[in-house]
């Protein structure tokens, strides 16, 4: 089975990591989640620990083995990257290569072979910017491939594009790619 990085970032979506855990972790994937610090207000560490059985990493600078840098090492065991839910936020710092925490760290330092996936959820018009769409397209050309967010009532009541795709749908993507 797959050593997958799931990173977990700041949306309201961030909840549906638990299940997306649970279930990655279910089919014998070994599953090392990544937070960050945006994300634990809305899911606590705690939580994607118990689920994945592993510790969770928020602090980039926190290293715990003086003979590892964690956001190296991280990307030379992982056969997959997945980002859900993927913020607004951390796709620009993807797409312009800033690594301030130790999701954009560790995917800035990742082997090109290792796969990459991103699952957007943000409000329509967020997603819908100029610039959320460059920075997708940007990622594209990065190697990520994108699972579209699905069009819903949003948590801040709006009706449209943005709403995270279903967790059935995140983890039947990784089944395919994890062959």
């Amino acid at each position: 089975m797959a050593n997958i990085l799931l990173a977990v970032t700041g949306s309201i979506s961030a909840y549906k990591a638990a299940d997306i855990t649970s279930q990655l972790t279910k089919l014998g994937h070994q599953v090392k989640v990544l937070m960050t610090p945006a994300a634990t207000a809305f899911i606590t560490p705690l939580t994607l620990q118990v689920l994945s059985k592993q510790a969770v990493l928020v602090e980039v600078m926190t290293e715990e083995d003086p003979k590892q840098i964690q956001h190296i090492d991280l990307g030379k065991e992982a056969d997959l990257f997945l980002v859900a839910p993927a913020s607004a936020n951390t796709i620009a710092k993807l797409a312009h290569g800033l690594a301030d925490n130790i999701v954009t760290s560790t995917a800035l330092a990742l082997p090109s072979e290792v796969k990459k996936f991103l699952a957007p959820a943000m409000n329509t018009k967020m997603l819908d910017h100029p610039a959320t769409q460059n920075n997708l397209e940007t990622l594209k050309s990065y190697g990520y491939q994108i699972i579209p967010p699905r069009e819903a009532l949003l948590a801040c009541g709006d009706q449209g594009a943005g709403a995270l795709a279903t967790v059935d749908t995140i983890v039947q993507t990784i089944k395919e790619n994890c062959l």
